[in-house]
C-alpha cells in the first residue's frame, strides 16, 4: 500500500505546532519547512544501521515527533519540550535517544556527519548517514571542507538534506550572503546534486531512494512556514511565538 505521505505531513504539523504552543517556544516557521521533507526521510530511513542527523538542530520540536512517532523516544515525552529540568530543549542533544550529535551551531552538523559515514566505511558497516542542514549554513566554511572530505573518502553512505527556505535568522539567505548557484557549488565538490521541490513527496521519496556511487545532497527548495498561510515565506515566524488567536487559526488552516 502506497504510503499517505500528506495526511502523515497534516498530522506532523498540527502536533509540532501544539508543542510548540504550548511550550512558548519559536521556530514554527523552520519546523514547517522541514516538515515534508522529515515524513518521507522517516518512512524510509532504517533504525539502528541508519543515522540523522539534525544539524538544523532548531528544529528540536520536528525531531522529536518523528523520533516519538518511530517508537525511539515516548510520545508522552512530547509534553515535557520546553519544561524547566527536560532534556527536551529547544536545540537537538544527545542526551535524546536517538540524537547522535547535538545540532544548532551552524556548520556542525556535517563535519560529524563525515565522521559518522567514515567510520562506518572503516569499520565496513551497513547504513546510511543523513544530514539535515539549513541553506544559512551553506554560507559556512565548515560545509565545503566537510564536503571535500566527503568526496575524498567516497563516501557513497553520506547523504545531505538542504531544507532551502530562502530565509535565515536575520533575513533572506541570499541577501546575507550570496549562495547561488548553490547546485553548481556542490557539483564542483564532486557530489551527486538532486534538486527537488521540497513540498512534493514522490518527489523527494524518489531523491532519497536514489542510488549513489558518492556523496549526496539533495536540495529541496520549501517554503519558510508551509502549511500556515500567516507565516508562509513570513520570517517574523523564525523567533515569534505563537499567540493563542495564532495558534487556532493555524491549527483551522491545517485542519
Amino acid at each position: 500500500m502506497a504510503i499517505d505521505y500528506a495526511a502523515k505531513a497534516t498530522q506532523a504539523r498540527k502536533k509540532v505546532l501544539e508543542i510548540v504552543y504550548k511550550a512558548q517556544a519559536s521556530h514554527i516557521g523552520s519546523d514547517f519547512s522541514v516538515i515534508d521533507l522529515a515524513t518521507v526521510l522517516f518512512e524510509q530511513v532504517q533504525f539502528p544501521k541508519d543515522k540523522v542527523l539534525w544539524s538544523k538542530g532548531w528544529v528540536a520540536a520536528v525531531a522529536y515527533y518523528f523520533l516519538a512517532e518511530k517508537g525511539i523516544i515516548p510520545k508522552e515525552d512530547l509534553e515535557l519540550f520546553y519544561v524547566d529540568g527536560s532534556k527536551y530543549i529547544g536545540l537537538v542533544e544527545p542526551a535524546v535517544k536517538g540524537i547522535d550529535f547535538a545540532g544548532g551551531s551552524m556548520g556542525m552538523g556535517l563535519p560529524a556527519g563525515v565522521g559518522f559515514a567514515l567510520a562506518k566505511k572503516l569499520k565496513k558497516e551497513e547504513g546510511v548517514i543523513y544530514v539535515i542542514m539549513s541553506d544559512g549554513e551553506q554560507a559556512i566554511g565548515t560545509t565545503w571542507e566537510s564536503a571535500l572530505i566527503a568526496h575524498h573518502h567516497k563516501l557513497d553512505n553520506l547523504v545531505v538534506l538542504v531544507d532551502y527556505n530562502k530565509f535565515q535568522a536575520m533575513g533572506k539567505t541570499n541577501d546575507i550572503l550570496e549562495i547561488e548557484p548553490l547546485k553548481d557549488k556542490w557539483k564542483s565538490f564532486g557530489w551527486q546534486v538532486l534538486e527537488v521541490d521540497g513540498h512534493n513527496f514522490a518527489e523527494i521519496e524518489k531523491a532519497i531512494l536514489e542510488k549513489r556511487s558518492r556523496p549526496t545532497v539533495i536540495i529541496a527548495n520549501t517554503i519558510k512556514g508551509k502549511g500556515w498561510a500567516r507565516a508562509e515565506n513570513n520570517n517574523l515566524y523564525h523567533y515569534k511565538q505563537i499567540s493563542e488567536s495564532e495558534y487556532q487559526e493555524a491549527l483551522s488552516e491545517l485542519q
